[in-house]
């Protein structure tokens, strides 16, 4: 099982032709280039009516200029595998379309990434796209000035780089590593599992948290279950990653094994946690636990730990 949002397959990226600005001019101009389009943040979708099936909306560059878009410095995502048709994100506010008005059309409806996946109505390669170019705005949007000298930075290679105008540093897309552990008991028939204030109502997950510098990724599981539930953690185990892109993370997944049981809350952290025997987590997982409770939807990562816990059983 793997995550509906994950790294997607269907472009080559060709990181070593980001800085050859005549190549990327020359691939956006072609007929076969196609533009993905973002408003605040949101990718513009196409659907059938019901909303039971849904893709990105690509556009080509003459759908654009006609409607007053302008192709400023998209972001280059890669190449069709196939066809090595260029493939580019473009980014908008809601403020900005609205000061075009033949844009509207082709700008809606744009809805939330988040949302999509947690649906399943779109494919995962293409929710992963729309992921990609969601944590390169994101990462845009807060580099905007130079960490060294506070002079403002321009984009370069296809949106991988921005450069100060000042000093001449540069500034390349960030990645926050995110450690998101699986917590088994010690007599490996329950687990531990958390729900934050920021959970839908009734939601129980693998506890989280940022690594640290200087940490590495067993560290930085012992230290976040130690943290918020007071559990000491002795062997870790990676299990698999999730680019995550809320807004520019990685999922590192572990299997960790408890060697203490009782538990003592961080309430800035966590509202509740404790041990769900594995029947449990699998009425968590099919939505049919007698308390109500739910467990983590198909977009994370947390899910597949939580299946990785059951099949071990089995």
């Amino acid at each position: 099982m793997i995550p509906t949002l994950r790294s997607s397959s269907l472009l080559d990226r060709q990181s070593q032709k980001r800085a050859d600005a005549a190549y990327l001019a020359a691939l956006a101009e072609r007929d076969d280039a196609r533009f993905m389009l973002l408003v605040g943040h949101k990718p513009v979708i196409v659907s059938n009516e019901a909303r039971t099936e849904a893709a990105l909306r690509w556009l080509r560059a003459a759908e654009l200029a006609d409607a007053g878009l302008p192709l400023d410095a998209p972001f280059f995502l890669g190449v069709d595998r196939e066809s090595g048709a260029g493939r580019f994100a473009l980014t908008f506010t809601e403020h900005h379309l609205n000061s075009i008005p033949l844009a509207l059309g082709l700008s809606r409806p744009a809805v939330d990434l988040r949302a999509l996946a947690m649906q399943g109505v779109m494919s995962s390669e293409e929710l992963s796209l729309a992921g990609l170019a969601k944590a390169l705005e994101h990462w845009h949007q807060s580099a905007r000035c130079c960490g060294r000298c506070g002079g403002q930075t321009r984009p370069r290679d296809g949106g991988w780089r921005r450069s100060c105008w000042a000093c001449g540093g540069d500034l390349f897309p960030r990645t926050d590593p995110v450690v998101i552990m699986l917590v088994e008991h010690p007599d490996r028939r329950s687990c531990l599992l958390g729900r934050s204030g920021r959970f839908a109502p009734g939601m129980f997950s693998t506890l989280a948290g940022f690594v640290e510098p200087g940490e590495d990724i067993a560290d930085a599981v012992r230290r976040e279950v130690m943290e918020e539930a007071g559990v000491e953690v002795g062997e870790v185990a990676f299990h698999s990653a999730q680019p995550w892109p809320f807004p520019h993370s990685l999922m590192i997944g572990c299997i960790a094994q408890a060697t203490t049981t009782a538990l003592t809350i961080d309430p800035e952290e966590l509202e509740e946690a404790r041990w769900f025997a594995r029947d449990e987590v699998c009425q968590l997982l099919e939505g049919s636990h007698p308390g109500g409770l739910t467990g983590p939807g198909r977009q994370a990562i947390a899910r597949v730990l939580l299946r990785a816990f059951l099949e071990r059983d089995a």
